[in-house]
């Protein structure tokens, strides 16, 4: 009886794909649509955030869409808050070091005496702690976040920014989050987190969705979404139409 040797590979074998020499997935950039290499950045997907972060709070269709939006827009900032043990900090790190995108990421989270069921505690961004170009804050996200913005457009810095939205996911906080960013930059790319919708029987918090449709509703045809609908939790990509 002839006995089948099995052989394991590695991520990175089996990929064929050194890890940290990743090509620029960003497709068709004089074109209207957005477009990656979705081969490209799956690769990079399993072999440099699974084995970081999970797929807890993030699914891989989310990372999917968290590292294609960062290498198709390229930013120079990035601007989140709902830091908390700083998953979203440390992905978007990851991919900005992976594809040699000079990025500054500021990561603003809740007030050490803020009562919150989902406050860090001693855990706030450890995930982040320490590592180059990471700055963390805490305060108000949209006040934090939009105060460093203006310092840096002050001193006559070149700011392409990028907003990651995942505070306390209730309608009134992120309408006012989505419209102070939109009204005062125009131009700048939006990540927000927890947009699935579903009808009233499921009993969902649908208020980042909503929060989504009633701004885009006040700002007709002047923005793209690109949502993550399959189900729980989504994630919805805002840039603006026409731009690069």
């Amino acid at each position: 009886m002839m006995l089948m040797k099995h052989i394991i590979l590695s991520p990175k074998e089996f990929l064929g794909h050194p890890p940290g020499n990743y090509a620029d997935p960003a497709k068709n950039k004089h074109c209207a649509e957005f477009e990656v290499d979705l081969y490209i950045v799956s690769e990079f997907v399993l072999e440099k955030i699974i084995p970081l972060v999970g797929i807890h709070p993030y699914p891989l269709n989310e990372l999917l869409l968290m590292v294609s939006s960062v290498c198709w827009f390229k930013p120079t900032h990035i601007f989140e808050w709902g830091t908390h043990v700083g998953k979203s900090a440390r992905i978007f790190y990851e991919t900005c070091r992976s594809f040699s995108l000079p990025v500054e990421i500021h990561s603003t989270d809740l007030p050490d005496n803020a009562d919150h069921c989902e406050h860090p505690h001693r855990n706030r961004g450890i995930m982040v702690q320490g590592l180059p170009g990471v700055c963390l804050y805490q305060g108000d996200g949209l006040d934090a976040s939009m105060k460093k913005y203006r310092e840096f457009v002050q001193r006559g810095m070149v700011c392409r920014p990028f907003f990651y939205i995942d505070g306390d996911h209730e309608y009134q906080s992120v309408k006012r989050e989505l419209l102070g960013v939109l009204q005062e930059i125009p131009s700048a790319a939006l990540l927000l987190h927890d947009t699935f919708h579903q009808s009233a029987g499921s009993g969902y918090n649908i208020g980042p969705y909503r929060a989504i449709k009633d701004v885009l509703s006040l700002l007709p045809d002047q923005y793209e979404v690109i949502s993550t609908q399959e189900g729980l939790p989504g994630m919805t990509f805002l840039y603006r139409a026409g731009g690069d």
